[in-house]
C-alpha cells in the first residue's frame, strides 16, 4: 500500500478499508509517513468524515499503536470516566473515590490542562509528593489493593493518537468528529476499563458549543464502546459557567475535599453525585439512578468516599497532612477581590474567559510545555440568575505577580454581564445516553 493511494480515496470520498486505516495508522506511529501526507488525510477526514465502520477501524488502529493494558486479572469489572474539559472541572477528583467507596474499581490515566481546561494531573500535582507517573505495573498494583488509582498518560497507550492529535491542533482538523471519537475512545479502550462514564460538556467553556453537537458527539462514543464490547453511557453537561467556584489547581483540589466532606458548592456536588450514580447504574453496582445516588450520597455522609482518596493520595505518595489540612497547600500571596460593578443580574458569564483569566495568572498552560503555578486562581461568587449587588466581590483572584492580576481582572470584569432583567439558572445537565 501507499500512503498518497489512502489520500486520494479519502479526499474522493471513499470509505477506506480496514487494511487501509490499519497500515496508515501503524506507519504514521512508526514515522514511515510524514507529518505532511498525515497532515493531508487528516484535513480529507474533516473534509469527507468517516462511516461508523471507518470510525471503528482507525478507533482500533489508534488503541492497538501502543501498549494495551489488562485489567481483568485485577478485578471483573473497572471503571474510568471521561470528561471533555471544562472550567473548573474537578469532577474527578470527589467522583472517582465515591464510585471506589461503593466497591466499583476505578482505574484512571488522565492529561494535563492547555489552554483554558484544567487538567486533573496538575490538580493532584498541587499535594506534594503525589506521583502521576505510575507504571502499568504500579497502576495494575495500586488498583488491586485500593481499588483507586488515577495517573497521567506515562504508559505507552494509544501512540497515534498523541501523534495526530499534535498535528491535528495546528492543522485546523480538531473538530472532526470521527478524529475527536477516535482519538478519546482509543485512550478509553487502551485503558482496559469496561465501564466508561462519558461527561460530554457544551456551552462557551466547551469545545462543543451545542446541545446537539454534544449529543452527536456523546452518541457516537457511546455506539462504539458498545459495539466494542463494553459498557458506555454518557451525559451531557452545562459549561457556560465555571462547575463550582473554584478555577485553579490548588483551590480546586481544595474545594473537591470540601465536597467529600459534606460541604462545597451545590451545584458541582450534586453534578458529582449524578455523574457517579451513573457509573453504578452502568457497573450493575446499582439497580437505577435513584439507588446509585443514594449508594453516592452514604459514600460521603459516611466518611468512606473520603479514606478512599487519602489512601489513593497516600499510596501514590502524597503527604497526606495536606489534605488532612488544607490549610497547609500553597497559597498564593496577593489575594484581592474583584468588585461588582453594578446592580442587576448576572445574565452570563463567559466560561472561557474565566478559565484564561487563570492562565493570565500563570496557573494554566498556552504550550504543553508550560510550567504552571498550582497556588494561583479565581474564585467566583455568582452563578447565572443570582441577584448582584454593585460593590460586593464579583470573584477572587489569588495571585503570585501584580501585573498578571491586573490583566486577569480585567479578563473577569469583561466575562461577566450583569443586566436589570432576571434569567433563569442555567440547568447542569441536557441529556443522558444510556
Amino acid at each position: 500500500m501507499r500512503a498518497i493511494d489512502i489520500i486520494e480515496k479519502k479526499r474522493d470520498g471513499y470509505e477506506l478499508s480496514t487494511e487501509e486505516i490499519e497500515f496508515f495508522i501503524q506507519a504514521y506511529t512508526r514515522g514511515d509517513i510524514p507529518d505532511y501526507q498525515a497532515a493531508a488525510w487528516l484535513m480529507a477526514v474533516c473534509l469527507r468524515g468517516m462511516s461508523n465502520r471507518e470510525t471503528r477501524d482507525l478507533t482500533l488502529a489508534m488503541t492497538r499503536s501502543g501498549d494495551m493494558l489488562d485489567l481483568s486479572d485485577v478485578a471483573p469489572i473497572v471503571a474510568d470516566k471521561h470528561s471533555s474539559g471544562g472550567v473548573g472541572d474537578k469532577v474527578t477528583l470527589v467522583v472517582a473515590p465515591i464510585v471506589a467507596a461503593c466497591g466499583l474499581p476505578v482505574g484512571k490515566m488522565t492529561g494535563r490542562g492547555l489552554g483554558f481546561t484544567g487538567g486533573t494531573v496538575d490538580k493532584l500535582e498541587s499535594i506534594p509528593g503525589f506521583r502521576t507517573d505510575l507504571s502499568a505495573a504500579e497502576f495494575k498494583a495500586q488498583l488491586a489493593r485500593i481499588g483507586l488509582v488515577i495517573t497521567g498518560q506515562s504508559v505507552n497507550l494509544a501512540p497515534a493518537d498523541r501523534k495526530l492529535y499534535a498535528l491535528r491542533d495546528v492543522t485546523g482538523t480538531v473538530s472532526a468528529l470521527p478524529l475527536i471519537v477516535s482519538s478519546i475512545m482509543s485512550k478509553k479502550l487502551a485503558g482496559g476499563a469496561n465501564v466508561i462514564l462519558l461527561d460530554v460538556k457544551v456551552g462557551s467553556g466547551a469545545f462543543m458549543k451545542t446541545v446537539e453537537e454534544a449529543t452527536a458527539l456523546a452518541e457516537a462514543m457511546v455506539q462504539l464502546g458498545r459495539d466494542l464490547g463494553r459498557r458506555v453511557g454518557a451525559l451531557v453537561s452545562d459549561m457556560n459557567q465555571p462547575l463550582g467556584w473554584a478555577v485553579g489547581n490548588v483551590l480546586e483540589v481544595r474545594e473537591a475535599l470540601d465536597v467529600l466532606h459534606e460541604g462545597g458548592p451545590p451545584d458541582l456536588r450534586e453534578h458529582c453525585l449524578v455523574v457517579a450514580a451513573e457509573m453504578l447504574v452502568l457497573s450493575g453496582r446499582a439497580a437505577d439512578s435513584a439507588e446509585g445516588l443514594a449508594m453516592a450520597t452514604r459514600a460521603i455522609a459516611d466518611g468512606s468516599a473520603w479514606r478512599k482518596f487519602r489512601a489513593m493520595v497516600a499510596a501514590q505518595g502524597g503527604d497526606v497532612r495536606f489534605v488532612d489540612e488544607p490549610d497547609r497547600l500553597p497559597r498564593a500571596p496577593i489575594v484581592e477581590a474583584v468588585l461588582a460593578p453594578a446592580d442587576g443580574y448576572l445574565q452570563k458569564v463567559d466560561a472561557a474567559q474565566v478559565g484564561l483569566a487563570v492562565v493570565d495568572l500563570g496557573g494554566g498552560r498556552e504550550k504543553k510545555e508550560d510550567l504552571i503555578d498550582h497556588s494561583v486562581g479565581v474564585i467566583v461568587r455568582y452563578k447565572v440568575g443570582d441577584a448582584v449587588q454593585k460593590g460586593t466581590p464579583l470573584c477572587t483572584i489569588y495571585a503570585s505577580d501584580r501585573a498578571r492580576l491586573e490583566r486577569a481582572r480585567a479578563r473577569l470584569l469583561a466575562a461577566h454581564t450583569i443586566g436589570p432583567e432576571p434569567v433563569p439558572p442555567l440547568p447542569l445537565f441536557y441529556k443522558k445516553i444510556a
